[in-house]
This record gives structure tokens, sequence and C-alpha cells, in this order.
């Protein structure tokens, strides 16, 4: 049989088929417009991705067998606010995940409603992402708007309830907005009140693997399907590409070097940080997990070889990078300001120790260094309150420089695994698609049979010496500087 992960990211919507062995069908990418009204605002219109995403099923079944498939999930930008009015129509385009219009109501929340209240209704403080403060702020800027509103939902909530009429959202997905209490798998009235909304107004909450509806009859004669195809709740984008890469069960981690870093570490049991540092979300596979992201990651190499060096060479410039462990130049990565583990958008990107003899070798080394030295700070979050993994997966596009991977086993002393297949969100979304129709009774029966490892980095014990006295001077700059950040911001 066959199952497709619709993976509905930020530009485009990339739609996986596979089967259950994990074997790849077919892949379709169909991107949309983002709209920026005004300075730090970012918005999306639900319809384009709903008319996308049907072109991309079109596409992606064209040249199979469509009897055979049998499923369809999801994974999906966290955060963003969907809402409609009581005739089901789009009240206001969605407000996205990267939008900073509200940091007055995060403000707000943390400061006077209080970062304590907050942690106890949702186990997380407020961030300018998440979508409760989206709330807020609609009803303060928008009344009118805000009167019409029946339903809330998350952007690919929108599509699982165009393909299957069904009001549903998951709770890794639902962990993103500041209205669950995640400990507790329910909504909070508490922070529902806060928001002067109803319970009735938000979905009916669902495990990832979970199915919740059936195609619909007009859609399924549209893209040529048989009766009967399942529509699973799927995930929250970090941790359906978590599911893609095995990131389930108990203390399992993944790494991801994107243009924003995230380190994802699952877990059997609930767990928060005395300072909120990680955010503390329910699993696609039932349990929990810990996530920190860093805003740049990946970008920074980018913007340091492109903005900087002027150079489309990335390998010929790492290949020159010798005395591992021994750089006394720092970078701190923070070109966006930073959200884990310090929540400041304030915070700047700096280099610290340059001397005469500093070379350009030492500044590019520097860069890979900071992310991988930043990682490790939420990983010793995660090492504080008992997630202690020993090893995990690594993705994205900065995974691919096998010095960097160097880096990261030898900083945070842990093996690190390249997945033989990265598929991202779309992959784990088909994932959840095949537990969903019973091909496995669980979503971590699933990967043991799906996710292979590729190749394996292995920490050197005379370089983790060496990073580890350098991480001990690296986590002292922050500190020294956080105050300065906040002057000359």
């Amino acid at each position: 049989m066959l199952y497709i992960g619709v993976d509905l990211g930020t530009s485009s919507v990339k739609l996986v088929l596979m089967d259950e062995t994990g074997k790849i069908h077919g892949t379709a990418t169909k991107e949309y417009p983002l709209y920026f009204p005004h300075p730090g605002w970012s918005e999306q219109k639900p319809e384009d991705w709903y008319a996308q995403a049907v072109e991309g099923l079109k596409e992606v079944l064209k040249d199979v067998d469509k009897s055979q498939v049998a499923g369809i999930s999801f994974g999906g930008q966290m955060h963003g606010l969907v809402i409609l009015d009581e005739n089901d129509n789009v009240i206001r385009p969605a407000i996205l995940w990267n939008d900073g219009r509200t940091q007055k109501q995060v403000d707000y929340l943390n400061n006077e409603i209080g970062k304590d209240k907050l942690s106890e209704y949702t186990a997380n403080i407020a961030f300018a992402g998440f979508t409760a403060p989206k709330i807020l702020w609609v009803k303060e800027n928008e009344p009118e708007n805000f009167k019409k509103i029946k339903k809330i939902m998350l952007p690919k909530d929108y599509l699982a309830y165009k393909f299957s009429g069904t009001f549903c959202t998951d709770y890794s997905d639902a962990s993103g907005m500041l209205l669950l209490d995640v400990k507790n798998h329910k909504w909070s009235e508490e922070m529902c009140k806060l928001c002067d909304i109803t319970t009735d107004m938000l979905p009916k909450l669902y495990e990832s693997y979970e199915k919740v509806g059936e195609l619909n009859p007009e859609l399924t004669a549209e893209l040529g399907l048989n009766s009967g195809v399942v529509i699973a709740a799927g995930a929250g984008d970090n941790a359906a590409a978590a599911v893609g890469t095995g990131t389930v069960g108990d203390n399992r981690c993944n790494i991801s070097l994107g243009t924003s870093g995230t380190i994802f570490m699952s877990s059997k049991n609930f767990a928060v940080d005395s300072n909120n540092a990680l955010h503390s979300f329910d699993h696609a596979d039932g349990s929990f997990h810990l996530m920190g992201c860093m805003l740049s990651a990946a970008s920074c190499n980018k913007w340091w070889m492109d903005g900087i060096l002027n150079t489309k060479d990335y390998a010929g410039e790492q290949s020159r990078i010798q005395k591992l462990g021994e750089n006394h130049v720092f970078f701190l990565p923070y070109l966006m300001g930073e959200r884990s583990p310090w929540n400041n958008p304030n915070a700047r990107a700096t280099f610290t120790g340059i001397t005469m003899d500093t070379t350009r070798d030492d500044m590019s080394q520097a860069v890979l260094e900071g992310v991988a030295f930043a990682t490790r700070d939420m990983y010793e979050v995660a090492k504080s309150i008992g997630v202690k993994p020993e090893r995990t997966m690594i993705c994205g596009g900065g995974a691919k420089s096998p010095l960097w991977r160097k880096m990261i086993a030898n900083i945070l002393n842990i093996e690190v695994d390249v997945p033989a297949c990265e598929e991202g969100p779309g992959m784990g979304g088909a994932m959840l698609a095949m537990v969903a129709c019973g091909a496995y009774k669980s979503v971590e029966e699933a990967a043991a049979a799906i996710v292979k490892v590729d190749k394996t980095e292995k920490p050197d014990p005379e370089l983790v010496a060496k990073y580890e006295a350098r991480y001990q001077q690296f986590k002292t700059i922050y500190p020294a500087l956080a105050e300065t950040f906040d002057k000359i911001i």
C-alpha cells in the first residue's frame, strides 16, 4: 500500500509518497506566496495552501496505481493562527510562526500574568511566534475579526479540515499554541479565559497517528482515488521530522542544522526545566519531547561564506581547518537574536578572541564551532533535568558537512548518526499515516522498520577533552554581554 506525507512549510508544500518499507515512490513540491504587509509581519493565505496541496497530490499520484493509496497525513509549520467564521470562511490571512508583531502581548503574558503561571498552565512561557499572543493581538487590533471567530486552528489542521471535514489537531502541534495543558493532554481552561475564547472554538485533540476521518468524496473523485482513504492527524513539523529520523521512544535525539537549528529529545517522561529554556511539548509518538531552537544555525555559515568571504566554495574553505579544539576565536551565533536557551531577541552575534595572528580559517572555524557550542548549551539544559541521550541523528543542510558533524560529535561528546534517507516532515507524515492505517502497531515500530543509519561520527576522547575546555570558555561569553546587548540594540 502507499501513504502520502504532506509537509506544509513556510515557502512550499512538499509531498512524499512511500510504501511501508520506506521506499519513496514519488515527491512533489508546490510553492505559494509569503506576504509581509508591515515590517516584522509574516502572513499567508490558507486558501493557497489548500490549492497547492491539491496540485501536489495530483503530481505525486500521476504515475502510480492510485488504488494502492491508503492514507494521508501531515507535518506542518507550527504556531500559525488560522481563524474561520461561522460559514467556515477564512477571516483573515494566517499569522505565521515567524511573525514578530506580538511583542506587546508576549510581554503582557510573561510579565503580567507571569511566567510561573504560564508554565503551570501549559509547561511553557510566551514567545512571539506562539499562537495565543496572536489571538490577543487580533482581539486588540482587529476586534471585528475577533468577534467573527468560530474556529481556531493551526496551518496543517486547515488542510485536514478541508480534506476530511474533521475539526482536529494533534497534541504535538497544539503544544506550541500556549493553549494546551501539555502534561495532562487537554486544553487549558485558564489560557482560554486569558485569550477570551472558549474551548469549543478549538479543535478536537488527537494523537498524531490517529485516524481523524476519510478523504471527502469530492476530493477523492478529483484525485481518482478509491473511497476510504484515511486522514491521520499528523504533527508539527519538528515532531514529524523527528519521526522521520527515528527520534521516538525514550531518550532519543535529533539535531537539525537548517537555516535555524533545533535539538529535539524524545522522552517517555514529562519534564520542564526551571527557566523554560527549552520547549516542553507532547510528541507525535504519544509521549513527550524537549526541544531547543536557535534562530541561526546553517544560516550563520551562509552569512559568513556568501556575505563576508564572498565565496560559494564551502567545502574548500572547510578543508583548510585542521586544528580542532585549539581555536582561540569564539563566535556567538545570534545573528537573529536567540530563542533557546536565552529567549533574548536583543542578543547579537559577536567574534571574541581575535588577535593579530588570527586567520581567515580561524574565523571560519569559529562560526562552525559557535553553532555547535550553542547546541551544547541546549543539550546541557536537557541533561540537567535527566534527559541524557547518548547518540543523536543529524539532518538539515549543515549536516552534509563532515567537519561540522565531527565538531558536533566531539563538542557534545555524543555519537552522531546520519540517516540513510532524509525527507523531513513529509516522511514522518507518511509514517504516521501508516500507523493510522494499521500497517504498523506504533510509531516506534514504524521507525524501527523504516529508518536506517548511513554513517556514524564517533567522538574522539582526546578531542572531546580539548573541546570541553573551549566550551567552558564559550559559555561565559553570553552572560558577560547580555546587559550590553540590551543597551546597544
